[in-house]
């Protein structure tokens, strides 16, 4: 299923997270928002086009809407790579401008990107001359000694000229030397105000904004200052059900969607579960990205207590989260 509309989606999506928003993690997000916006992990395009790692474009259709993010700096690769995520049915495909890491830099893309403007303006021209869906770009505000007033209304008028019509900012600079990329997510300081005059500066271009959000409210803010989209990093991830759960009503205006309790939530995973052991697959897979459900609920110490210390033992299975679950239920 191809979403054609995904303005709407995108009021609140969950930022593309390396070794954190897998395909597993995408259905567990799934579970609690029918609306919410989910991206993959940053796969690069060389990994596809030279490595064929086809596997890192699986994805099941509960997930959809669902944006693949790609990593790459070769206008001619990016634009194959944009032609195999298509085939594999994503919704968008997005240009990683914003990871800050050794080994981004290294491959030549990520937040050092930065730096080149019109690269990245062929790069996103090349993506979109190859695919029907829409390509965005996901940047930060600069990169080291860069002064983000003069960089980024340069860089979005770029982009924007090339044919990307929605870019989602991560409202901090990215230092590629002196800071790992953990120190990079907390230390350089949040610019809300410039994004939000970037929103000013163009009237035409759907601009979302990331780093630091960590509350419902707080995105409602957001969107009610006139940004389009707010995208939740590891907010959702460590707190997902207080990020997700009420998204479709309070976010997405579905005043007939159903705010599930956590418990639901994860016993509607376990046929998710089944079908991924039966595939041969392991239960710490799945459930290594379910433990900040109940976070800061009675029991919550005790529910990943158990999924840690058990899924990981050959042969666990479902019955770990009813096991999980009775700790709950009895810290209540």
């Amino acid at each position: 299923m191809i979403f054609s509309d995904l303005s709407k989606h995108a009021r609140l999506s969950v930022a593309p997270m390396m070794d954190w928003t897998d395909r597993h993690c995408r259905v567990f997000h799934r579970a609690m928002s029918r609306h919410a916006l989910l991206y993959t992990e940053m796969v690069t395009a060389p990994a596809l086009v030279r490595g064929g790692a086809m596997h890192l474009l699986d994805h099941s259709e509960v997930e959809h809407p669902v944006v693949l993010q790609l990593g790459g700096s070769d206008p001619v690769e990016l634009a194959e790579a944009t032609r195999m995520g298509t085939a594999a049915g994503y919704d968008e495909i997005n240009l990683n401008v914003g990871c800050p890491s050794d080994r981004v830099q290294s491959g030549t893309f990520g937040a050092v990107l930065m730096k080149t403007p019109d690269l990245v303006a062929r790069c996103v021209e090349a993506m979109r001359a190859a695919t029907d869906v829409p390509v965005t770009v996901k940047c930060r505000i600069g990169v080291d000694d860069q002064d983000p007033h003069q960089v980024l209304p340069d860089f979005i008028a770029r982009v924007g000229a090339a044919g990307c019509e929605h870019v989602i900012v991560h409202a901090r600079k990215a230092w590629l030397q002196g800071l790992s990329p953990k120190e990079n997510r907390d230390i350089p300081p949040l610019d809300y105000d410039l994004v939000a005059q970037m929103r000013a500066l163009f009237p035409s271009m759907r601009l979302s904004i990331n780093g630091g959000i960590t509350r419902l409210d707080d995105a409602k803010q957001f969107l009610e200052a006139g940004f389009d989209g707010v995208m939740f990093g590891r907010a959702a991830y460590h707190q997902p059900w207080d990020i997700l759960a009420r998204a479709d009503r309070e976010i997405f205006g579905d005043a007939e969607a159903e705010v599930l309790d956590p418990a639901t939530v994860a016993r509607n995973m376990v046929p998710y579960v089944e079908a991924h052991l039966s595939a041969g697959g392991r239960l710490h897979q799945v459930t290594r990205h379910m433990l900040g459900l109940f976070a800061g609920r009675p029991g919550a110490r005790h529910w990943r207590r158990v999924l840690s210390e058990g899924a990981n033992r050959p042969g666990a299975g479902p019955e770990l989260l009813e096991q999980a679950l009775s700790q709950i239920e009895q810290a209540a």
